[in-house]
């Protein structure tokens, strides 16, 4: 394989581990994604099928603790701009948004035993009780994790109380439109 296709192969497999698929751009909650505090029925988001709640890289993955209170990353954080919207991945119920410890946090019950989590957020516009449609913005980004840059969401996900890694829920990654393949032209001089 001549070099150069190597280093466009090795370019593509750099894309393809590091931006998420396009998130959501449905609206604002509280307009026509929160549908009322009736609930979602059924379950939301079979594995692989999720939208991102940002758009950006993987700057940190998912460290599963060896204990329920060991040391671990239980999430992913995504890099984003500080104000970037927040989209719910799939539809369900906000039963928390708020702040602990003076930092704003979401989480949504999306049926069939999974919860997401969206941590250290700089503004949220869902209420406890609210149904949430997939990409109907829930909160925008904050700084992340303190001391940690570049600015990044936290994303969380349980599955039947277990934290279990984000990516096994989310849409793989489709690198059509980042990749232009350039026309093979015939070497000079034949």
């Amino acid at each position: 394989m001549p070099r150069c296709m190597r280093l466009v192969l090795s370019l593509a497999m750099v894309l393809i581990a590091s931006v998420p698929a396009r998130a959501g751009a449905a609206g604002v909650a509280g307009a026509a994604g929160v549908a009322g505090a009736a609930g979602v029925a059924g379950a939301a988001g079979v594995a692989g099928n999720w939208t991102w709640p940002v758009v950006g890289p993987v700057i940190r993955s998912f460290e599963p603790p060896e204990t329920s209170y060991g040391p671990g990353h239980r999430g992913i954080d995504v890099a984003a701009p500080i104000g970037t919207p927040v989209v719910a991945p799939a539809p369900g119920n906000v039963t928390f948004a708020g702040a602990v410890a003076g930092e704003l946090f979401v989480t949504v019950r999306h049926g069939g035993g999974l919860v997401s989590t969206y941590s250290w957020l700089s503004a949220i516009l869902v209420r406890k009780g609210d149904v949430v449609h997939e990409g109907v913005t829930l909160a925008f980004s904050g700084p992340g994790h303190g001391g940690v840059t570049p600015a990044h969401l936290h994303f969380g996900v349980k599955r039947d109380g277990s934290y279990i890694d984000p990516l096994s829920v989310l849409s793989p990654f489709s690198v059509v439109g980042l990749i232009r393949l350039a026309p093979i032209l015939a070497p000079v001089g034949t």
